[in-house]
């Protein structure tokens, strides 16, 4: 069969090529390269494709599976096999523990609900008026980051209309936030009603878009979130969360 242009390659396979080109520089798939200079493709990329994709879903960083890879290479499943285990037990306990800080944070809204449903104080409302943490503390179990001795890529496991998808729901749900810059992104005011779907849609965002770094914080005022991300994430960060259009947000999401 011909070898496919990576343009090709990149529709057989449903990607964006600027994907395909962060994957070559990241290791995971080589080209060769015709005569003019265009980078080459056999079928056995589809293949190797199926199987980064396969491990992403997974939420695998790209280091394990450049690791994963030889073994694959090799054909040998058993192979395949022991060296993945380790790698999910590792991700195992990552979204049990996520899982565990997503539960106390919902645990903690429904105790400041309750508080808040029952008999209001008289008179002006104090700084600690449903809100018995200090308003400059994060809520715990709300910092969404990455663990320190990762460096997630910037690459998305959406496909482009899941991404337009998720651009709208974060549209709909930051619809009048108040935006400051900070180092690395965004810091956006909410109403504390909001707190749930937005940490939930954290959630999800950090799920798929492992480079986003999330932190939520209830204050007396309301709801934080602040949102950063790597400088080379910076016009997706100001696309998403800064409050201009994003219509070409899909072409940055995988970079």
């Amino acid at each position: 069969m011909a070898p496919l242009r990576i343009s090709q390659l990149a529709r057989r396979v449903g990607m964006k090529p600027t994907t395909l080109r962060f994957y070559e520089r990241a290791g995971l798939l080589p080209a060769r390269r015709s005569e003019s200079g265009y980078r080459l493709y056999d079928e056995e990329a589809v293949a190797r494709l199926e199987f980064i994709t396969s491990g992403r879903t997974l939420g695998l960083p790209l280091e394990d599976i450049r690791d994963l890879l030889p073994a694959w290479e090799d054909g040998q499943c058993a192979d395949v096999r022991a060296r993945l285990r380790p790698m999910l037990l590792a991700h195992i306990a990552d979204a049990e523990q996520r899982a565990a800080e997503l539960d106390a944070f919902a645990d903690r809204l429904w105790q400041v609900l309750g508080e808040i449903d029952g008999p209001p104080w008289p008179g002006r409302c104090a700084p600690g008026c449903g809100f018995p943490h200090r308003s400059s503390d994060p809520v715990p179990g709300t910092a969404i980051s990455p663990r320190p001795d990762e460096q997630p890529p910037v690459a998305c496991t959406l496909t482009e209309g899941e991404q337009a998808e998720r651009v709208e729901r974060w549209r709909r749900l930051l619809a009048g936030a108040r935006r400051e810059g900070v180092d690395g992104g965004f810091l956006l005011r909410l109403p504390a009603e909001l707190a749930a779907p937005v940490a939930e849609l954290a959630a999800a965002e950090k799920s798929c878009c492992p480079f986003f770094d999330f932190t939520l914080r209830l204050t007396s005022a309301g709801l934080e979130l602040e949102v950063t991300a790597p400088a080379l994430a910076a016009p997706l960060v100001a696309e998403l969360f800064g409050g201009g259009e994003t219509t070409d947000t899909c072409s940055h999401w995988n970079v």
